[in-house]
């Protein structure tokens, strides 16, 4: 079972979108696979109320009930859990990280978001039993905005090779508890988290 966790310590990075799109992504691909939502604004959570699917299952959970959640979910044959913390440091973020195999960090590449990513790499690197990369999200699909941020992130932690670009079918996706791959399978964002989900599968 790998556990995979997405942190940030800046809001609006995209966060709960990843998350929630890798769910569905498993899902379909056949995997066993759970969302926990630790995360207070419970965006993850309230994304799978307005979804007609019963699966992926999301979960609203405290960082205590993580480790029983966890050994739950592997008795019960789990192949994937992504846990969606919350979008500031606290105590909840530092219990998951120590139970992550990889750390996914969305940082968009705008220089605000760039220079406040410093903490989150700071905090996923406290933790040093699991991988970590940043996930460049939100990119103008023109442009170099993307290869710079990359050359920037890349010399102070792992950066995924993924990109994912700023498309509208994220945001309206969002709007009834879909993914992307369900609103346009054949899009380019439904290739991207493809593309994100096989990367982090393997990696």
């Amino acid at each position: 079972m790998k556990v995979v966790v997405l942190l940030s310590q800046k809001g609006g990075t995209g966060k709960s979108t990843i998350a929630t799109h890798l769910a569905v992504c498993a899902t379909r691909d056949g995997k066993a696979v759970a969302l926990f939502d630790i995360d207070p604004q419970a965006s993850a959570a309230k994304w799978s109320e307005r979804r007609t699917a019963d699966s992926p299952p999301v979960v609203r959970a405290g960082a205590a009930q993580l480790p029983n959640l966890l050994q739950q979910a592997k008795g019960q044959g789990a192949d994937l859990i992504l846990i969606d913390t919350a979008g500031h440091a606290d105590a909840s973020s530092l219990h998951a990280l120590q139970l992550a195999d990889l750390v996914l960090i969305p940082c968009r590449p705008s220089a605000a978001d760039l220079d406040a990513i410093e903490d989150t790499i700071a905090l996923a690197q406290r933790a040093k039993r699991h991988k970590a990369a940043v996930v460049i999200n939100a990119a103008p699909v023109r442009g170099h905005m993307a290869d710079d941020a990359r050359a920037a992130i890349g010399e102070r932690i792992a950066v995924a090779p993924v990109v994912l670009g700023y498309r509208s079918a994220y945001a309206n996706a969002w709007i009834d508890g879909r993914s992307v791959e369900e609103y346009d399978p054949k899009g380019k964002a439904a290739d991207e988290i493809r593309a994100l989900y096989r990367w982090m599968m393997t990696d």
